[in-house]
C-alpha cells in the first residue's frame, strides 16, 4: 500500500467507521423493533416493513449476515490504522493508533448508534431491510455456512434453533400492554378491554341473580296479584314457574302478551301458551363462554343450576355486557340499591349485595375469591353468624353489623379504608 496516499488510506477508514456505525445499529434497530407494528406496518403495504418481517422471520440468518458485515470492516479498519501508524510514527505509533481506534468504534460505531437504533428502530430498521434482504441472497453460501457451524454449537448445547418461542402474548402480557398503552388509547376503552381479558377469570356465579331474588310468576297465586305483578314488572321477562322456583315452566317476554293484557283477556292459560322453554347453564360457566353461548342460543337470559339440577340464580346478557362497560343504568337508585351514603362518611350495605357489583359501583377493593356477597364474606371472616353490633375488619375496611337474623345479616356499616372513624378515646 505503499503507493496510496495517505489521504486515500483515511478516507476508507472514515467509509469503514460509517459502514461499521451502520451495522451496529440496524442491528439493534431490527431486533428491538415493535413486531406487532411491523407486522401492522406489513399489512398496510409498507416494503420496508414487508421485508425486514421477512428477514426476522430467520433471525439467524440475519445476525450472520450483520455479523459478518461488521466483523469484516472493523478488522478492515484494524489493519488500515496499522498501516497508516507505520507510515506517520513507525511501528511506536501502531499501540497508539490500535488504542485510538478501539475508542473511536465505541463511541462513534457502536454506543452512539445503537442508542440512536434503540430510541428510533422504525427509521432505521425499514430503509436497512431493503439494503439487508438483496444483500443476503448474494451472501447467502457464506452466512449459510457461517449458521451451520453455529447451529451445530448451539445444538450441542442443547438449544434448537429451529424451535422458536415466537412472539405470541399470554392473557396476562397482553393485560400489561393495554394497561400501559397510556395516551395511545383513551382511559374508558383501556377499562374495557382489561374488562374483556379478565372475562375468563369470572363465572357466572358471580355476577348472577341469587335464587332469592329473582322475580318470576307463580302461576299458582292469586290471579289479581299476578296481573298486578306483571303490570309494574320493571323487567321485560319474567321467569314463569308452579308453587316453586325448580318447577320452572319457561320464560315470559311481557311483550308477547301486551294484546290480551289491553283487552284484559289475560289468563293463565294464555300465559303459559307464550312461555318460551327456559335456558339453563351449569354454574361455574366463565363469562366469556357463556357470552359465546348466549349468542348461538340467541337467548338472553338463563337460568344457573347446580350438579343437582336445582336453580341457584339467573344470569343475562345484560350482566355480562356490564362485565365490560359498566352499569347500563342512570337511575341512582337503581344504581346504588344495594347501598346508601350516610353523613360520617360511612355506608350503610345489604348483607345480599353482590361484592363485584360494591367494588366496579364504588371503586371498592373487597376480596371476590371465594363468597360472592356481603353476608357470605362476614360469615366467612368470622365463620359463625355474629349479633348486631359485631365489628370487624376486611381488606382495610371496617364494617360494623346492625342487622342479623338467624341465618343471614342483613344489614353493615361499612368504612372505607381512606374514611375511617377516628376514635375518640
Amino acid at each position: 500500500m505503499n503507493e496510496v496516499s495517505l489521504e486515500a488510506l483515511l478516507s476508507v477508514l472514515g467509509l469503514l467507521l460509517v459502514l461499521s456505525a451502520f451495522f451496529s445499529s440496524t442491528e439493534t434497530a431490527l431486533m428491538s423493533i415493535n413486531r406487532y407494528r411491523l407486522r401492522h406496518r406489513a399489512r398496510e403495504g409498507h416494503r420496508g416493513a414487508i421485508l425486514a418481517e421477512r428477514l426476522l422471520k430467520r433471525p439467524d440468518r440475519l445476525i450472520g449476515l450483520i455479523l459478518l458485515g461488521n466483523n469484516f470492516v472493523n478488522i478492515f479498519a484494524s489493519s488500515l490504522v496499522t498501516v497508516i501508524a507505520l507510515r506517520v510514527g513507525g511501528e511506536g505509533a501502531v499501540a497508539a493508533g490500535a488504542g485510538i481506534l478501539t475508542l473511536v468504534i465505541l463511541i462513534f460505531a457502536e454506543v452512539a448508534p445503537k442508542t440512536l437504533a434503540a430510541l428510533r428502530p422504525e427509521r432505521l430498521a425499514y430503509p436497512a431491510a431493503l439494503i439487508y434482504y438483496p444483500l443476503l441472497k448474494v451472501t447467502y453460501p457464506v452466512v449459510w455456512l457461517v449458521n451451520l457451524i453455529a447451529n451445530g454449537l448451539l445444538r450441542l448445547l442443547g438449544v434448537d434453533v429451529a424451535l422458536s418461542g415466537g412472539d405470541a402474548m399470554s392473557r396476562e402480557e397482553l393485560r400489561t400492554v393495554v394497561a400501559e398503552a397510556g395516551a395511545l388509547l383513551p382511559g374508558r376503552n383501556r377499562e374495557m378491554l382489561v374488562s374483556v381479558l379478565d372475562l375468563e377469570k369470572v363465572t357466572v356465579d358471580d355476577i348472577m341473580v341469587p335464587r332469592n331474588e329473582i322475580v318470576g310468576i307463580d302461576l299458582e297465586d292469586d290471579w289479581d296479584d299476578v296481573l298486578e305483578q306483571i303490570e309494574t314488572s320493571r323487567h321485560t321477562r319474567l321467569i314463569v314457574y308452579r308453587d316453586e322456583l325448580d318447577n320452572t315452566i319457561g320464560i315470559l317476554h311481557l311483550r308477547s302478551i301486551l294484546a290480551d293484557l289491553a283487552t284484559e283477556a289475560l289468563t293463565p292459560e294464555a300465559v303459559e301458551s307464550h312461555v318460551r322453554d327456559a335456558y339453563f347453564v351449569p354454574e361455574g360457566t366463565p363469562l366469556h363462554r357463556q357470552l359465546v353461548n348466549f349468542q348461538r342460543a340467541r337467548r338472553r337470559v338463563a337460568l344457573v343450576v347446580d350438579e343437582y339440577g336445582d336453580i341457584q340464580g339467573l344470569v343475562t346478557m345484560d350482566d355480562i355486557l356490564e362485565e365490560i362497560v359498566g352499569e347500563f343504568t342512570t337511575d341512582p337508585a337503581e344504581l346504588y340499591r344495594d347501598i346508601q351514603p350516610t353523613d360520617d362518611g360511612s355506608y350503610v350495605v345489604q348483607g345480599s349485595a353482590n361484592i363485584r357489583e360494591l367494588n366496579r359501583t364504588m371503586g371498592w377493593s373487597l376480596p371476590t375469591e371465594g363468597p360472592k356477597t356481603v353476608n357470605g364474606l362476614i360469615l366467612e371472616q368470622l365463620e359463625t353468624i355474629p349479633d348486631a353490633g359485631a365489628s370487624l375488619v376486611v381488606e382495610g375496611f371496617d364494617m360494623k353489623i346492625l342487622q342479623a337474623s338467624g341465618n343471614a345479616i342483613k344489614a353493615v356499616r361499612v368504612y372505607p379504608a381512606a374514611e375511617r372513624p377516628h376514635s375518640s378515646s
